[in-house]
Parts: structure tokens; sequence; C-alpha cells
């Protein structure tokens, strides 16, 4: 089989090996696609992998020999899954690589902004300690989580992954979920929603971006948080209206914000964000540790392979021959 990766880079910038991936079939890596050059590069392909490439119902119908479209990621909402279903198209993703990494990616963020390690490294170095008066200093007020309330939005395996953590730290969790897991995680209560942006010191977002979803942390919503908390979204950027965000940032409706996704990605120049009191944005990298990246890979390949055997998994949705079904 032709085996196409159009979009190489992100997952493997050359600290992995694609030698799994070669094996099973005749196989050509892209680093990077951009849209006008998906169809010519994808023509001739039986199975291809992408990432953020938009597959819509015009691209599949360019790509008739296509039998399979594997997704690098876990989010699929770039693939028009009806027109995959309608041409016979399995689509597959990978759920779960990068529970930790994300999870150490909510505390990476957090930590920054209750401790400023950064900055008072910067200051340091600028030679600040030592003209000082005192035997310390501090610019912004140092905050312990012992004792707060972490709120989580969405229970999954990163949310999960996030109150271990937060319960590490010695903080009280909390979490809103359609779907609450049974049995229940130790010292975690579930709640409404308005209790959760109210009672939250730190709100965590994990949810899937879905129609529901979009917007959930909104003006009305910013306005129930009390000026102490911070918001933390290493999930997915619609989730949040970022002119409600910034004005609640900069009026001083809660305390800060650790973003590591933003509406749209990459983000315009110059983005109101990027002046926002007390915002701090990484370039969507949570799931990015080589460990995580390594377990994305090789799902990727066990998925490809699963396909090539006749029993693939991971499955979006795919075509049974006389209906479309979902999985």
């Amino acid at each position: 089989m032709k085996i196409v990766v159009i979009e190489g880079f992100t997952i493997n910038p050359g600290d992995l090996r694609w030698d799994a991936l070669k094996a099973l079939g005749d196989c050509t890596i892209y680093e990077r696609t951009p849209a006008d050059k998906i169809v010519a590069r994808c023509r001739d392909a039986d199975i291809v992998l992408t990432n953020k490439a938009i597959f819509s119902a015009e691209v599949f119908a360019q790509l008739p020999r296509l039998q399979y479209l594997g997704v690098m990621a876990t989010g699929y909402n770039v693939i028009d899954i009806e027109a995959a279903r309608v041409q016979g198209v399995v689509v597959t993703n990978v759920p779960a690589y990068g529970t930790h990494s994300v999870a150490q990616m909510v505390f990476a963020h957090l930590l920054n902004l209750t401790q400023r390690v950064a900055h008072h490294h910067q200051t340091v170095a600028a030679g600040r300690w030592a003209k000082t008066p005192d035997f310390c200093y501090w610019d912004f007020p140092l905050v312990e989580l012992h004792g707060l309330t972490m709120g989580i939005l969405g229970l999954g395996s990163i949310g999960s992954a996030t109150a271990k953590i937060a319960r590490g730290f010695g903080m009280k969790v909390i979490f809103h979920t359609p779907h609450p897991p049974t049995p229940l995680p130790c010292n975690t209560r579930p709640v409404d929603l308005k209790t959760l942006f109210r009672e939250s010191d730190v709100l965590s977002l994990h949810c899937p971006l879905s129609a529901e979803t979009r917007h959930i942390v909104n003006a009305e919503r910013l306005a129930l948080m009390k000026p102490t908390t911070f918001l933390i979204n290493t999930s997915r950027g619609p989730l949040i209206d970022e002119t409600a965000l910034l004005d609640a940032l900069n009026s001083g409706k809660i305390a800060g914000a650790g973003l590591d996704v933003l509406e749209i990605e990459p983000p315009v120049n110059d983005h109101p964000l990027y002046h926002a009191k007390n915002c701090f944005i990484t370039p969507h990298i949570g799931w990015a540790t080589r460990a995580a990246r390594q377990r994305l890979l090789d799902t990727v390949v066990a998925n490809v392979k699963a396909f090539i055997a006749g029993n693939p998994t991971n499955i979006v949705s795919y075509y049974s021959g006389k209906q479309a079904v979902d999985v």
C-alpha cells in the first residue's frame, strides 16, 4: 500500500524514527503540506496520515483511491466525517497519548501564575537581588495551592490526571462533566456548572470542542468567578470567548490566565491577549513532550497495522459497505 504522511514535522521534528511506519508500505513523508497541495500529494495514496490539514467533502471527492485517513492527534474536527463515510474511508485518531504531558502543562501554567519563577529569575540575573536592602523580595503575590479549590471542566483522562496532581498539592477538587466516571475519583466532588465557576480558585478546561462547549467560558460565566481565580486552558481555544476573557483580565474580574491554545492557531500578529493583564500564552505545546510524541507515533503505526490487517482500531467512523456507521 502507498502511505503518505502530509504533516510529519510537528509529530517528528527529527528526534523520532519513522522506520516502523516505513516498514508497512511505500511511504512518502512531507514535513508540511499547504492546502493547495493536499490533493496532488494524496491522489495516489491508499493511506494518508494527517494532523491539522482540512479534509473537506471537496477534498475527499478528489481522492477516490483513499481507503484510510489516520489523524495523528486526538481531535478530528478538521475532517468531514460524513464525507468520509459516504466515500468509504476509514478514519481513526489517537486518544489519550498526551494525558500526562498535558496535565503537567496545566501545572506549568499554574505555577507560573502563582510563583512567577521566570520573572524573578530575570530580575536576579539583572542584578536586583544583589542590590536589595533585604534578604529577599517578590514583585507579585505568591500563592500557596494547598487548600485551594481546583475546578475541572471535563473529567476525562486528562481532567482526571489533573485532579490527581491537584490532590497531590493538597487542593480540593470539584468538577463538572456530562458523564461522571463510576466510581468517582477519591476526594473529588461533582458540581453544577454555576457552582464550578463560583467556587473554583483555579479552573482548568478539559472538555472537547462542540456546539455546546464553544464559548462555554463567556462573559456571564466569567462574572461568576472570584477575582482571585486563575483560568487554565490546555484543551481547545474556542472553549473561551477571547473578547470576554480580555475584558475579565484587564478589569480584574479574574486574577490571571494560562493558555496553551487559542481560538485561531497560529494566531494573528499582535493578538489582543498578548497584552492582557496577567495572561500567559504558550504555542499549543502541552502535548509535545518527546515521551508523548513517541506514544503518538507508536499508536499511529499500530492503527495503520490494524487497518492493513483488516481490524481497524481507534475508529472515528467508517463505512460498513451498506450503511454509514458511527462508532
